[in-house]
């Protein structure tokens, strides 16, 4: 059974969060939390979060898939991915925002803490009219007593609020697959 009875709407708290994203991109745009409950063991949360097999099985929104082509998980290591709409819903959504279907992304990690946390930024560069700019995020996995993972995800907002809701929604929607994933 999927428990979500932790999903927590995407809120702003940028006096503590702001503090441990910002000073990774250098801006101060604020930040939302996404927060679940995953029913698995750290280790397989981490390889999900960690190798190209567990991202590849979930990252990205519904009606999205993504393939990596790079994934150096270390300080300063690189990530790279394509992510493609698949779902004739996405597909339209991204046409009429003048977005292509299928961008490319990348990214350095900044902090790996095995099994613990995550720092990284992302460049985005597909947004028309938009110069590119970094984005930053930290990835938080809190063992339970009685087993599970809490994970608290701390993105940083994007250049204006419209985009910040995409990027919420879609941040969401990928975050439920991973629950869905591990059951």
């Amino acid at each position: 059974m999927t428990e979500r009875s932790t999903k927590r709407t995407p809120t702003t708290n940028a006096a503590r969060e702001g503090a441990e994203v910002a000073p990774a991109t250098g801006r101060n745009r604020g930040t939302f939390t996404l927060e679940r409950v995953l029913h698995a063991s750290v280790e397989r949360v981490w390889d999900l979060w960690t190798t190209k097999k567990g991202l590849e099985s979930w990252w990205g929104p519904d009606g999205f898939t993504t393939k990596f082509r790079r994934l150096e998980v270390r300080p300063g290591g690189e990530l790279e991915y394509v992510m493609t709409a698949t779902g004739p819903e996405q597909i339209q959504m991204l046409e009429s925002l003048g977005v292509p279907t299928s961008t490319t992304t990348r990214g350095t990690f900044l902090l790996v803490e095995p099994r613990t946390r995550l720092e990284l930024t992302q460049v985005a560069d597909f947004l028309p009219g938009v110069p590119p700019y970094p984005i930053g995020a930290v990835v938080e996995l809190h063992t339970l007593a009685g087993g599970g993972v809490r994970l608290v995800v701390v993105i940083e907002k994007m250049h204006n609020a419209e985009w910040t809701k995409n990027a919420q929604m879609g941040w969401s929607s990928q975050l439920d697959r991973l629950v869905d994933l591990v059951g």
